[in-house]
């Protein structure tokens, strides 16, 4: 399960970046599935979880509009990705883009089945406006 919340260095000009050892101690292998996030965040699951959880989306029927619109979004920017024995991996450019990892700084949260991977600005906000809704 992941848990947790970790500022990690962003290395942009190479879209590379070192998973934090909790998140990392989490995923069976050196392989994991990164995927357009809701929200604006990239979500990462092992290789397993994915399975699990596209299993879910895959049992809704392609007949309902959503499912589809679900599936398209979540799958069409999947990728299988590889990282080394220090956590270094390289996020593909077009999930770079659509969370705007623009920065030197990202964070990477726990959200127990998966991690997120956010623009530390994007975060920012978005857990001061969640925590106005929660608390």
């Amino acid at each position: 399960m992941f848990f947790g919340e970790y500022t990690i260095s962003f290395y942009k000009n190479k879209n590379r970046l070192a998973l934090p050892a909790k998140i990392r101690c989490q995923i069976k292998g050196d392989k994991l599935v990164l995927s357009k996030g809701f929200d604006g965040c990239i979500f990462g699951y092992e290789e397993g979880e994915w399975e699990k959880s596209s299993r879910k989306e895959l049992n809704v029927p392609i007949t309902e509009t959503r499912a589809r619109q679900i599936r398209r979004y979540l799958f069409s920017g999947a990728a299988i990705i590889e990282y080394d024995s220090q956590g270094r991996t390289v996020i593909p450019q077009s999930l770079v883009n659509y969370a705007g990892l623009d920065d030197d700084e990202l964070i990477v949260i726990g959200a127990g089945d998966h991690f997120e991977i956010w623009n530390k600005n994007k975060w920012q906000k978005y857990l001061k406006n969640t925590e106005k809704e929660i608390v």
